[in-house]
C-alpha cells in the first residue's frame, strides 16, 4: 500500500528537469512495480507500466493510456565567471521567484547553491528598479573559484532544492509539483485498479521532455497505439486577484478539459462518470493548444482519442507551487473508475460530434 503523500513528497524532492528524468523515474518504477504486469523504459526515458486486461478474448484487448509527464523545470549552466554560475532556463521560469532560491548543482558531486542578484547600483539603469532577468542572476555556491571549476562544467544541471512543506487543509507546497502531482494521482489510480477485473488494458506512462519537446507523449502514444488516451496535468490555481475565468479553486475540485486537443464524446464521457461519481469538476477550456502532453498524443500515427484532467496548482513554475491532495486523490479515483467501466463496446459509440 502506497502512502500518496509520502510517495508525492519523495518525487517533488528529487531531480529529474526535462531531458534528464532518471533520478525521479527510478523512484516511480520503485512505486509502479507492484502495481503493474510489465515495467519498462523508452528509447526517450519514458516509463512505461501496464496493466493487462483481466477479461481475455480472442482479440487483442483496447488499451487506454494515462499519461503524466515527470519532467521538472530547472537550470543550466551556461558560464562559470570568477566562481560564480551563469545559468539559463529549462522549461520556463519566471525570474522574479528566483533571487534568494536554494538550488542544487549537479556537477562532479551535488553542491548547494543560492541564486543570488548584483546589488541595484551594479546593475544596468534599465534593470535598478524592475526584476532582475535571468542573464544578470548567479548561482553561488560558496566554493572557491578553483574548486568550482574542478567540480562544476558548463551543461551541468542545477535544481530546486526547497523540501516540501505540508499546510493546513491538506495542501503541499514546494517545487515540482508541475507535474509531479499528476505522477501521484496516476499512482492512486493504479492502486485503486489492484484486483479489479479490466476489459482493458491500462497503460500508466510517465512521461518525459513535456517541458520542453513533448517528446515522450508523442513517442509513447506512436510505440504503444493506445485506443484512448488521457493527459493528466496540473492547471491554473486562483488566487486572490486571479482571473476568474481563467483559475480554478484549489481543494475544490479537477477540471475537464474541453478544446480542440479534447475528444467531444471522451469529454462527455468523463463529465457523465464525475457527475454520477459526485467528484466535483470545473470545464477547463482550452480553445488552442491544451499546452499538455495531450498536443503530442493526439496526433500520434492516423490520430488517438484524447482527453485532459487537470489539477488545480497554484504559483505554477515556481519553486513554491501548491495543490491540494484532496484534487489528486479525486482524480484518481475519477482514473481508476473510467478504465474499470470501460466494456468491449465503448469505442463504437466514439463518434466526433460536439
Amino acid at each position: 500500500m502506497i502512502e500518496i503523500l509520502p510517495f508525492l513528497k519523495e518525487i517533488i524532492s528529487a531531480p529529474g528537469l526535462s531531458g534528464h528524468e532518471t533520478p525521479v523515474r527510478k523512484i516511480i518504477a520503485q512505486a509502479w512495480k507492484p502495481l503493474t504486469d510489465e515495467l519498462r523504459t523508452s528509447r526517450l526515458g519514458s516509463l512505461y507500466g501496464l496493466r493487462r486486461a483481466s477479461r481475455r478474448t480472442d482479440k487483442p484487448a483496447p488499451s487506454l493510456l494515462y499519461a503524466a509527464h515527470m519532467d521538472a523545470i530547472g537550470l543550466m549552466v551556461t558560464e562559470i565567471l570568477e566562481g560564480l554560475l551563469r545559468v539559463t532556463d529549462i522549461g520556463g521560469i519566471d525570474a522574479r521567484v528566483l533571487p534568494g532560491q536554494s538550488v542544487t548543482v549537479h556537477g562532479r558531486e551535488d553542491l548547494p547553491g543560492i541564486v543570488v542578484q548584483p546589488p541595484p547600483h551594479l546593475l544596468p539603469v534599465e534593470n535598478r528598479d524592475r526584476p532582475v532577468p535571468l542573464e544578470h542572476l548567479f548561482v553561488d555556491t560558496g566554493y572557491l573559484p578553483v574548486d568550482v571549476e574542478r567540480l562544476v562544467r558548463v551543461g551541468d544541471l542545477v535544481s530546486f532544492a526547497q523540501p516540501p512543506i505540508e499546510m493546513d487543509g491538506g495542501i503541499l507546497a514546494g517545487h515540482s509539483l508541475d507535474n509531479r502531482a499528476s505522477v501521484a494521482a496516476v499512482t492512486a489510480c493504479l492502486q485503486e485498479l489492484v484486483g479489479r477485473e479490466l476489459a482493458w488494458d491500462v497503460w500508466a506512462v510517465a512521461t518525459s521532455q513535456e517541458e520542453e519537446t513533448l517528446g515522450g507523449a508523442l513517442t509513447s502514444a506512436f510505440e504503444l497505439r493506445p485506443s484512448l488516451a488521457v493527459a493528466i496535468d496540473v492547471t491554473f490555481g486562483s488566487s486572490p486577484g486571479s482571473p476568474g475565468h481563467q483559475t480554478y479553486p484549489v481543494g475544490k475540485g479537477i477540471t475537464l478539459g474541453w478544446g480542440p486537443n479534447i475528444h467531444p464524446a471522451l469529454h462527455q464521457a468523463f463529465k457523465d462518470l464525475a457527475d454520477r461519481l459526485e467528484i466535483p469538476y470545473k470545464v477547463d477550456v482550452m480553445p488552442r493548444m491544451s499546452g499538455t502532453d495531450a498536443m503530442g498524443l493526439q496526433i500520434a500515427a492516423e490520430g488517438i482519442p484524447t482527453m485532459v484532467i487537470s489539477i488545480p496548482l497554484r504559483y505554477m513554475h515556481t519553486p513554491v507551487e501548491m495543490v491540494s491532495m484532496k484534487d489528486i486523490q479525486r482524480a484518481g479515483r475519477l482514473l481508476a473508475e473510467f478504465a474499470a467501466q470501460l466494456d468491449g463496446t465503448f469505442l463504437e459509440k466514439l463518434v466526433w460530434e460536439e
